[in-house]
């Protein structure tokens, strides 16, 4: 007979999406009457539930998804718009149609561990996507607004299989040919969009991690270019780096 420390290990090795083993899970160790077990048991029947209500959640995130009857629909969006320093990075990614992936959401709210997760298991199962970037030298040229869309774009020409329909987060993007639907709050509403936040978000974060050990001092590896209390003193001390966005730092230092 296992042990109950045994049996709450199996379940821990059980992968939350597989419903049937689960169930037979807890078949298999009904019958035992310990309280250990039950309470394993238990907390096998939360895991169901939780399954199911986050295939309901997700189902929902796909109704922009279910509007149009097209293989290939992508989702884009953009992180580091409001920093002080790094790039704007952009995604533009295709989900696979064939099936509906789970915990997909804004990347704002994820766990750091949970956006690494997903991030690596939608490099595998995305049909393509595709990275579009704007430093801060193109910030301060052509304005925030101007270098997002210029990454977007970027993003979007450099994808290996041609979009039939973007999803974007709260822009039109000029200068595409692709036809597109502004969804406003869409990281949160579609899981295309959603699936590209995550993986322009942890681009960029580990891009600002690897510009911490570059630049030492500014904290960059934990606030991500963002104006934290700690980021404008640091910025006050040493004065600006080579990432800084010139045209965001004028009200704190001489850019």
């Amino acid at each position: 007979m296992l042990s109950v420390k045994e049996i709450k290990e199996e379940l821990a090795s059980i992968p939350i999406e597989s419903e049937e083993t689960v169930r037979d899970f807890i078949k298999k160790y009904s019958d035992d009457g310990r309280s250990g077990v039950q309470s394993v048991l238990e907390s096998a029947e939360k895991q169901l539930q939780r399954l199911k209500a986050e295939r309901a959640r997700s189902h929902a995130l796909y109704e922009y998804e279910r509007k149009y009857n097209v293989k290939y629909i992508a989702g884009i969006d953009e992180v580091g718009r409001g920093p002080l320093a790094g790039p704007v990075v952009t995604c533009c990614l295709i989900l696979p149609s064939d099936r509906e992936l789970l915990w997909l959401n804004d990347s704002k709210k994820l766990s750091p561990s949970k956006r690494d997760e997903l991030y690596e298991m939608l490099k595998r199962e995305a049909v393509c996507y595709s990275i579009g970037m704007a430093d801060n030298v193109v910030i301060d040229k052509i304005n925030i607004l101007q270098a997002t869309l210029t990454a977007m774009r970027d993003a979007v020409n450099g994808m290996q299989v041609t979009p039939e329909q973007l999803l974007c987060d709260a822009v039109t993007i000029p200068e595409i040919t692709v036809p597109q639907l502004k969804i406003i709050k869409g990281d949160a509403k579609s899981a295309s969009i959603g699936a590209a936040s995550i993986v322009a978000k942890v681009t960029r974060d580990r891009m600002m991690e690897e510009y911490d050990k570059l630049y030492p001092g500014y904290g960059f590896a934990a606030n991500k270019g963002y104006g934290t209390e700690e980021h404008i003193k640091a910025l006050k001390k040493l004065g600006p780096c080579p990432i800084h966005r010139k045209s965001f730092i004028r009200s704190f230092v001489e850019a």
